[in-house]
């Protein structure tokens, strides 16, 4: 019987071209990753580690960190779940993506989840926390710096 429902699921969907899971090697749709994206965001924004809000919803940090990289599809009551435990609605999760029906596809930058990732990193929630006890004069001062060093860097690679 789990046999028929698997391959009925399998050819059921027309996204399934887009579904990752343990025994697939496809791609994760991009609505799922920007969902995902926008998890992590809300979650850090909400100060909770993965563990915290596995804790308020009933998952497992690991199953959050699916969910965040857009492994794992969340569920539309999971989402309902997750948006309750972050105190937010839940139409949070989709700003960004353009209107079903305008024929933009969604699309997800590369370099915009990298910089979600770092955001999400202790070491990256830290660089912001201490950018920010700065006076905005010299956090533009500091800005102006590290560009000229990521600028240095740049020139120096290509020597």
């Amino acid at each position: 019987m789990h046999d028929r429902v698997a391959k009925r699921s399998a050819s059921n969907s027309r996204g399934n071209a887009f579904r990752a899971g343990a025994e697939s090697n496809q791609a994760s749709h991009p609505v799922d990753i920007h969902v995902g994206q926008q998890l992590r965001i809300r979650r850090v924004h909400s100060n909770l580690s993965q563990t915290e809000l596995g804790q308020k919803v009933g998952l497992s940090y690991q199953q959050v960190q699916k969910y965040e990289s857009g492994k794992n599809r969340i569920s539309a009551s999971m989402l309902y779940d997750i948006a309750s435990g972050l105190n937010m609605p839940v139409r949070c999760f989709f700003d960004g993506l353009p209107q079903p029906g305008s024929g933009e596809g969604a699309t997800i930058a590369p370099e915009a989840d990298e910089r979600i990732a770092y955001l999400a990193t202790a070491e990256g929630r830290r660089f912001v926390e201490e950018i920010l006890r700065l006076p905005p004069k010299l956090r533009t001062r500091t800005l102006a710096v590290i560009r000229a060093i990521a600028g240095d860097e740049d020139n120096g690679e290509s020597d």
